[in-house]
Formats: structure tokens, sequence, C-alpha cells
């Protein structure tokens, strides 16, 4: 049976990047829903003009996006099988989706990482804070958790039933994190796909940052010794 994809987008100030990673996703996806996420430029225009759903969520944060298009998703009378989600800024490559939900539909697979692996990057495209934070966050939770995660990446794809037996409630920038924690805690089945990363449109809004960096280290930190000692 055809699986009904939703695809999750957030977005803040992404209007040069938005329309590119709509179009550049798989036809098959039944519904792209963007998180409009008090932008200040055109990412809303852009995004309805490229033919997504666009939702506006005034709370800054990634979380806090994430969980909008959620609610969305929750109140809409045919319900997804498979939620994906994925970043505004076009440093994955959208197309990848059916690969990136292969292990699902093919193998029943709860839980589905895209790993920015080393050779398939860009050079640039990983800040070195960000490379040290996953390094630091996967031996963390192979340390606590014998986890076989090897990457924090914002691309990946989920059972629907199971993200919501998740109860996610981070609303900035642990969310990644959290959903792999609770996947574990859960003893959710789970795989990491290789996955090509290019060098984003525009200026990261974490790890383009002094101070991005060192909020999501803390909050990725403090959700992985937050389980740890449950």
């Amino acid at each position: 049976m055809k699986p009904i994809v939703n695809v999750i987008i957030p977005a803040f100030n992404e209007q040069d990047s938005i329309g590119n990673v709509i179009a550049d996703l798989p036809k098959f996806v039944d519904e792209i829903i963007v998180v409009n996420n008090k932008s200040t430029d055109k990412t809303k225009e852009n995004a309805t003009k490229a033919g997504a759903t666009v939702l506006t969520e005034e709370r800054k944060g990634y979380g806090y996006a994430c969980l909008k298009g959620m609610d969305y998703i929750a109140k809409k009378e045919v319900k997804p099988t498979i939620v994906v989600f994925l970043d505004g800024d076009y440093s994955d490559y959208p197309e990848q989706l059916t690969t990136l939900i292969q292990p699902i539909v093919e193998n029943n697979t709860d839980f589905v990482i895209g790993a920015r692996i080393k050779k398939l990057r860009e050079n640039g495209s990983m800040t070195p804070q960000q490379i040290f934070g996953n390094w630091l966050a996967t031996f963390l939770m192979k340390l606590f958790f014998n986890a076989k995660f090897t990457d924090l990446g914002p691309f990946r794809a989920i059972k629907y039933q199971r993200l919501l037996d998740l109860n996610m409630q981070d609303k900035t920038y642990g969310w990644t994190v959290e959903m792999q924690l609770k996947a574990l805690k859960q003893k959710l089945t789970y795989t990491e796909i290789p996955m090509k990363y290019r060098n984003r449109i525009g200026v990261s809004k974490v790890s383009g940052t002094v101070k991005g960096s060192i909020f999501a280290g803390i909050k990725i930190l403090s959700w992985i010794f937050k389980y740890s000692f449950k």
C-alpha cells in the first residue's frame, strides 16, 4: 500500500531557498507544510507560490515550528503514515526523500535519520562546531544508551503514530536530539541513511552564530543528561 507522506519544513528567512526545496521534493509527497517561523522576508510568499501549505508560528524556535506542523496534521481528516522533517535552507537534497523513507516502507523501520557523512558533504557545509557537537552528542548517546546514531541530521522520517507516541516537547534547539533520545527510550527500530549535504543558501541561524552554537550545545547536552539519569 502506498504510504501517505507529509513533509514539515520549519523556515525562518529562507526566501531564496524555500522554492528550490519544495520543487525538488518527490511528486508522491501528499502535502508539503512550510511553517513560517517569524520570517521578515518573502519566505511565506515564495513557499505559497511553490505550492506548499504555509502555516505561521510567531514564537521563535525550531521546535515551536515543528510542533505547529504536527498540530496542523493532527487536525487533518486523512492522517499521514510517514512524517518527514526537512530544513528550508537547501543544504539537504530533497529528492533523496525517496531513499530516506525506504527502510520504513520496505522493512517496517520506525525512524530514519539522514546522516551527513563526511565523504558526501561539500567542503564547509558543516561548521567545526557542528561537527564536534554531532560527535559529542552521538558519542554520549552511544555511551549511555548503546545507540548507533552518528548524526543529529534534521532530514529525518518517522512513522506518524510513532511520532505521536514520542510526545515531543522541546521548543528550540533540542528538538532533534529529544526525538532520538525518546526513540531510544521507547525502543523504536531505527537506522541511518548516508545523505549528500551541501552549503546552505544564506546564513545558519544556529551554527552560524556564536550565541546559537552555545545555546544549541547546552540544550542538546541537557536533554542527554536528563534522559541518562531517568
